[in-house]
This record gives structure tokens, C-alpha cells and sequence, in this order.
């Protein structure tokens, strides 16, 4: 069974940082392109960072660009997300998968709280 388990979120002032883990099982994931997504309460899920499969490549959503940083294990078993500067409007379930994204590998997220 395929899964993406996500972890690290948790509640930080606005200023913090903060290292989201997402770990891979049941396959590799060495040759995916892999991204960070979220959702916030009454909102749609959308795209946050993504990252090709070497790892050469990264992009942003314009909301984070410069205060985020998506990077990857050699091995394609471990995506992180670094959120530094976080903002009360990051507060959301964040979540990983493959980029472009597919149904069946969405998990539980991890939430993120960031207080003002």
C-alpha cells in the first residue's frame, strides 16, 4: 500500500519557523516530481511548493516564495517543506503528494497553526 504520511506541523507565533517531514512508503518516489499543498478551513486546497525529481528544480506559490523552501532526499523517500517568516494566513492543513497531484495518494496532512 502506497502512502504519504506527513508530520511537524503544530501551533507557532507569527515569526516562527517551522519543518514539515513526508515520508514515503510502499514505493519509491525517486523519479516523481513531488509538491507541498494545502487547505485552509472554507477554502480550496492548493499548490505551495514543488520540486522536480533530481532536486534540481524548485517552485513557489506566489504566497510563499522566499519564506518557504522545499527540499528532497536522495533516496525519494523523504520530501520536507522549511517555513520560515510564517504568516497567520499559512494556517492550514498541509499536505504532500506527487506534482502533479493523485487521488489516491492524499493523506491525513498535518496541521499548521500560526497565531497573530
Amino acid at each position: 500500500q502506497v502512502q504519504l504520511v506527513e508530520s511537524g506541523g503544530g501551533l507557532v507565533q507569527t515569526g516562527g519557523s517551522l519543518r514539515l517531514s513526508c515520508a514515503a512508503s510502499g514505493r519509491t518516489f525517486s523519479n516523481n516530481a513531488m509538491g507541498w499543498f494545502r487547505q485552509a478551513p472554507g477554502k480550496e486546497r492548493e499548490f505551495v511548493a514543488g520540486i522536480s525529481w533530481s532536486g534540481g528544480r524548485t517552485y513557489y506559490g506566489d504566497s510563499v516564495k522566499g519564506r518557504f523552501t522545499i527540499f528532497r532526499d536522495r533516496a525519494g523517500n523523504m520530501v520536507y517543506l522549511q517555513m520560515n517568516s510564517l504568516k497567520p494566513e499559512d494556517t492550514a492543513v498541509y499536505y504532500c503528494n506527487t506534482d502533479p497531484p493523485v487521488k489516491d495518494y492524499w493523506g491525513q496532512g498535518t496541521q499548521v497553526t500560526v497565531s497573530s
